[in-house]
């Protein structure tokens, strides 16, 4: 039992929000290391306490433990403007801060013969720019230029199995997100927002929120298992710092997401597995109201104000599961999504380039003894460039902005089996 409380305490330390990453979207590319290390993949094949974070369901398959883990994340990303009648024209990096650190903790205990509870604690994603030279500085903004914005999701979980061949889940997910503009003086003026004076450097906001998730996994066959999830939209507090730059007067919903999935054991030892993810960008204002907007009276803050027009996305994602001996699993994986960001939108997403699409994962687990297991991930999304079309309104001078985007992470995990 002391291990278990020095673990618990250790879980405790790491639950406090970091910048998260950005890679299907903003939505993380995978929540839990082993999940990263087949692309994310995890509806219908659970592997860790982070399960809930996708699907509930798996709450009640993964057996007593506690996951703490933590993850490195290493984006480079910028910017190359062409054609600017203001002058805007040169390339632009965004790497002004490159390194970020981001924690996760999962716990599941069986609580009755079919009933189990679960606690995940994780970044759901995020987006950050730092421009030492700021992009907008021809059009009067100074300074560095740029945007943090990050997540952390609690999500308690229960799950169900009424048989042994299904499981049924649900789960409260409670977010907290905060935010941060810094060098858009441009655009903070009564001309472009609702609330001049509420568009840039004045500091982080933070806001909290809830939803639910729901979720089941079917064993159909002796070897292969399906499941399904649903996570609603998590409506929060606006960011009244920025009122005067969201739509809405600051509001930031977190977008609903859900998918399906399937594992299939095609031998003892080796698994495949698949999910297809749905992601609803553009039922957020403040994401997916397109930035022409502004010039047909919606400024920047108000009801329907400008935003970086961001579409829905579908993300597809493999993993392949690979049982080497009782102490060595490995695993690979690989995902491909829809592109969030149309190309004429690209001109506002120079300070939220989430424009990668492919992520290559791969990974191990390893169990130095029956108590504990090691697992380490690492993802590579390539190099992809956005190239504008039509991109800078002729009120900025026109032209066209290119954006680009190249992440690596690399995870750590330790599992304590309880």
């Amino acid at each position: 039992m002391k291990l278990n409380r020095t673990a618990l305490a250790v879980a405790a330390a790491l639950a406090f929000p970091a910048t998260a990453s950005a890679t299907n979207g903003y939505f993380a590319h995978g929540i839990g290391v082993r999940s990263q290390a087949v692309a994310g993949v995890a509806v219908a094949l659970p592997q860790d306490g982070l399960a809930a974070a996708v699907n509930p369901a798996g709450t009640a398959l993964v057996g007593d433990r506690l996951d703490v883990g933590v993850n490195w994340f290493k984006p480079a990303r910028g910017a190359e403007i062409s054609g600017n009648t203001f002058g805007a024209d040169g390339k632009y990096s965004g790497d002004g801060t490159s390194n970020y650190f981001i924690p996760e903790i999962g716990y599941v205990r069986q609580i009755a013969p079919a009933v189990a509870f679960g606690f995940a604690a994780y970044g759901n994603g995020g987006m950050s720019s730092d421009y030492s030279r700021n992009p907008f500085g021809a059009f009067g903004s100074t300074g560095d230029a740029g945007v943090d914005l990050a997540h952390l999701f609690l999500t308690p979980s229960l799950a169900w199995k009424p048989n042994e061949r299904h499981a049924l889940g649900a789960a409260v997910t409670l977010a907290y997100h905060r935010f941060e503009a810094k060098g858009l003086g441009a655009f903070d003026n009564a001309f472009v927002s609702q609330h001049p004076g509420s568009v840039t450097n004045r500091g982080h906001d933070s806001s909290v929120g809830w939803g639910v998730k729901l979720g089941w996994i079917g064993q159909i066959t002796p070897t292969l298992s399906l499941g399904a999830s649903w996570s609603s939209r998590v409506e929060t507090g606006d960011f009244d710092r920025y009122k005067g730059l969201f739509a809405e007067g600051g509001g930031f919903d977190i977008p609903a997401s859900y998918g399906v999935g399937a594992a299939w054991k095609v031998t003892p030892a080796l698994t495949l597995a698949t999910d297809w993810q749905r992601i609803e960008y553009g039922d957020v204002k403040s994401v997916g109201n397109s930035l022409q907007k502004l010039f047909a009276g919606n400024r920047l803050g108000s009801s329907d104000g400008a935003g970086f027009g961001w579409r829905d996305i579908s993300v597809w994602k493999f993993g392949v599961v690979y049982e080497y001996d009782p102490k060595l699993t490995l695993r690979v994986g690989y995902s491909h999504a829809q592109q969030p960001i149309p190309d004429d939108q690209t001109f506002f997403n120079i300070l939220a380039p989430g424009v990668v699409r492919d992520h290559w994962s791969i990974g191990a687990s390893w169990k130095p003894n029956a108590g504990g297991e090691w697992s380490v991930s690492y993802t590579h999304a390539p190099k992809t460039t956005l190239h504008g079309n039509n991109s800078i309104p002729a009120a900025f001078g026109g032209g066209e902005a290119n954006i680009h985007l190249q992440e690596d992470i690399l995870g750590l995990a330790y599992t304590w089996k309880l």
